[in-house]
């Protein structure tokens, strides 16, 4: 991978790791990732992060029905889940794809360049 790539990606995953909606599993991921960088294992690691983040990025109509739901105003509060869900509608209509919660647009960043991780 070009180096300029690479040093954009690890600044990602660094982000990644420090943001705040990002969970336990993906933190662990992208650690994992980062410290296998260079090594005999970054290959097998880099598969295994990029599957950890296709699996956590959430999609915009995930997070919409999410948020609507039951379990949704539970873990976020009614009011927070119907902002939540406000604001998810406007940025979908925007063209998003995906949750633009810190994690998730770093996720998205890194996803961009999953061909270049996986050369």
């Amino acid at each position: 991978m070009d180096k300029a790539i690479l040093n954009d990606i690890m600044g990602k995953t660094r982000d990644l790791i420090n943001a705040s909606t990002c969970s336990k599993e993906t933190k662990e991921a992208a650690q994992r990732w980062l410290d296998a960088v260079g090594t005999a294992e970054e290959k097998a690691e880099t598969r295994r992060y990029i599957d950890e983040l296709e699996a956590d990025i959430m999609p915009i109509d995930n997070l919409i029905g999410f948020a609507q739901s039951e379990q949704g105003k539970t873990y976020f509060g009614a009011d927070t889940a119907a902002g939540i869900v406000t604001h998810a509608k406007e940025i979908k209509a925007a063209g998003a794809a995906y949750c633009d919660c810190p994690a998730c647009a770093i996720v998205e960043a890194i996803l961009e360049k999953k061909g270049d991780m996986l050369a």
